[in-house]
């Protein structure tokens, strides 16, 4: 089976996608690339029910490699960031809090220093109907400038990482950012970090871990 650990990878982030709530019923894809390849969950399937062989591989161009199921719809939005990023593994979520931001805000912006391990500032990616190359598109260009993370509006989340770990950490990030941010907002105006304070941060050793080149 081509990318077998790959595929078991899959499969265990994607039970804990499901246990922690960022993807409800069959929401939400998430992939890992190895070489000139991408393992990628299926198309329509429940998360927390899959197993590593549910899981196709594609090459980089998405042509089918292996698999019995189809890829999921998303896969032109992953391969996207797999082309115009060094992430070797890709999450994308449907989750509360993300979903709240992404429909009412341009960006998240720095209400806590830790969303320096995202890049800063997350950007909203313009609305385009899911699984279109106009929003894979869209969120290649809100992800430029070395950004860890990306709204899509309307719509959810996405994070990519040096592996499927990290990847799936980010994703927990984003969320919790977003609902940091929209419960503050339900208590009054949120104070946002100044772009001075988030130096000072830096200063201090806290930036996102270094990816890895993009022919590496």
């Amino acid at each position: 089976m081509l990318l077998s650990d790959e595929r078991r990878k899959l499969a265990a982030i994607g039970r804990l996608l499901a246990e922690t709530g960022l993807v409800p019923g069959t929401s939400g894809n998430l992939s890992v690339r190895s070489g000139d390849l991408v393992a990628v969950t299926p198309a329509g399937m429940r998360l927390d029910r899959m197993e590593p062989a549910d899981c196709p591989v594609v090459t980089l161009s998405g042509a089918l490699a292996e698999g019995e199921r189809a890829p999921s719809s998303e896969t032109p939005m992953h391969l996207a960031l797999y082309e115009s990023t060094a992430a070797r593994a890709i999450v994308h979520t449907h989750s509360t809090y993300a979903a709240v931001v992404a429909t009412t805000m341009a960006e998240l912006p720095p209400i806590h220093y830790n969303i320096l391990l995202l890049g800063g500032t997350v950007r909203v990616a313009e609305y385009a109907t899911y699984g279109t190359p106009e929003l894979a598109d869209n969120v290649r260009a809100a992800m430029s400038g070395g950004r860890r993370a990306a709204l899509l509006a309307n719509h959810g989340g996405v994070t990519i990482g040096r592996d499927l770990d990290e990847a799936f950490e980010n994703a927990r990030l984003l969320e919790w950012l977003c609902g940091v941010y929209v419960r503050a907002r339900a208590i009054g105006e949120p104070r946002i970090l100044t772009a001075e304070e988030l130096a000072k941060v830096t200063e201090r050793g806290l930036a996102p871990s270094d990816l890895p080149p993009l022919n590496g």
